[in-house]
């Protein structure tokens, strides 16, 4: 997108606006992670910044390019992570991204990939054995995420169309 997604404006909120008012209205506490501790290592570096800083036992964790997340997901997935799991992500179309959750004890291993340059979450699902989620279609659209400047288009033009409802 060659400009920062997260202070795009959709509606009144940024795209960072829509992320935390979800969660906000999910009654979890929740935080931003503005700079990684470690930079460069893509959502990784995130991940390990959120576990490395944080004393909640359970992390969810979101991305500020998908405005359309709802808090009834939000909730569905924090019902859903079996108490015995590490992890739980979100699969859709064959891949595995956000949102997430893991618990404090998957640090070490995103620390070890992290050290093997080994910065994919769909690594890091696998090194979990993550539970895995898919969404019934009729949530899927919440997962749309903005990676161009098409994809920027597509947003505005669905966001137009629900508020018209």
């Amino acid at each position: 997108m060659r400009r920062n997604k997260a202070s795009l404006r959709l509606g009144k909120r940024t795209l960072l606006g829509h992320i935390r008012a979800a969660a906000r209205n999910s009654g979890l506490p929740h935080r931003v992670i503005r700079r990684d501790l470690v930079p460069r290592r893509g959502p990784l570096g995130g991940v390990y910044s959120a576990l490395a800083t944080s004393r909640a036992e359970t992390i969810l964790f979101l991305s500020c390019d998908m405005p359309f997340i709802s808090t009834d997901l939000l909730n569905t997935l924090l019902r859903r992570l079996a108490r015995r799991k590490t992890a739980l992500f979100v699969k859709d179309n064959g891949r595995i991204g956000f949102p997430f959750l893991l618990r404090r004890a998957a640090l070490a291993v995103v620390e070890r990939q992290m050290t093997t340059r080994q910065f994919s979450l769909h690594q890091l699902a696998r090194s979990l054995h993550a539970q895995t989620v898919t969404l019934p279609r009729c949530q899927t659209h919440e997962l749309f995420n903005i990676n161009t400047p098409k994809d920027w288009k597509i947003a505005r033009k669905q966001w137009h169309s629900m508020r018209d409802r």
